[in-house]
């Protein structure tokens, strides 16, 4: 028996995408009974291999698990913080499972954010191909005029290109902000903040309440809770991955 790519392994132990794991690898966070591994296509057998990431073992989780959690400002999107920040693992309770975060989102911004041990649902949820819609609450400097507002619905040229076509609409404003609701197809790094500095109308705050059929409710900031099983069915559904679903134990 040739074993199993560890970064398959660490993946399916619910570490982030093959790419994330592989990264993890490169870092030297990687030990084989006992060895530090960093070469990339190592194999090996989990049934049997002692496998252990900085210095805890990994876990082959059967049972997905998907958590919706309210992100609170001002604490980072990843498992670990090389600055020492505060992070959104920070806030869960042990739960027995190893999760990781879907995507991010910023260290100001708030609201709707997933966590899972199921690395094909993060990949897939994350790329492009799907479009997943993102829904947004972004509170901005000023009143935007219709101009503005065609500039964001029809696409703003940033630095890495023009942006996808998105829903922008005036939910209220004061004298001297506003609050839009943006729905986005696409998720560039700092695009928002980004989009909103080019048409004039810098951003104050993000908070993201939807994320593809997912609505943060009134779920409280720094809590979370698991999907209903009719959520889960309607996100693998959407996704394609019924089968995965249907061949949990």
């Amino acid at each position: 028996m040739k074993g199993v790519r560890l970064q398959k392994v660490l993946a399916q132990a619910g570490l982030g995408s093959r790419r994330t794991a592989e990264e993890i690898i490169r870092q030297g966070r990687v030990a084989v009974n006992g060895s530090i591994v960093r070469e990339l296509g190592t194999r090996v057998r989990p049934e049997t291999d002692d496998i252990r990431v900085d210095d805890a073992p990994i876990g082959l989780e059967s049972r997905k698990a998907v958590l919706l959690f309210n992100k609170p400002g001002n604490c980072v999107t990843t498992l670990r913080d090389p600055q020492g920040r505060k992070t959104v693992m920070d806030y869960l309770p042990p739960l027995g499972i190893r999760l990781f975060p879907v995507g991010r989102l910023d260290y100001d911004a708030e609201g709707l954010l997933l966590l899972t041990n199921d690395g094909l649902l993060a990949h897939r949820l994350q790329h492009p191909r799907h479009g997943v819609s993102k829904i947004y609450e972004v509170k901005v400097r000023g009143i935007p005029g219709e101009e503005a507002l065609i500039r964001l619905r029809s696409g703003v040229p940033l630095a890495r290109g023009v942006t996808a076509p998105a829903q922008v609409s005036v939910l209220r404003h004061s004298s001297k902000t506003s609050w839009l609701k943006m729905v986005l197809h696409q998720g560039w790094y700092r695009q928002i903040k980004q989009m909103g500095e080019a048409v004039g109308h810098p951003v104050l705050k993000i908070r993201r309440v939807g994320y593809g059929p997912l609505r943060l409710g009134d779920l409280k900031p720094a809590t979370f809770r698991y999907l209903t099983s009719k959520e889960t069915r309607r996100l693998y559904g959407m996704l394609g991955m019924d089968e995965e679903l249907r061949q949990e134990p």
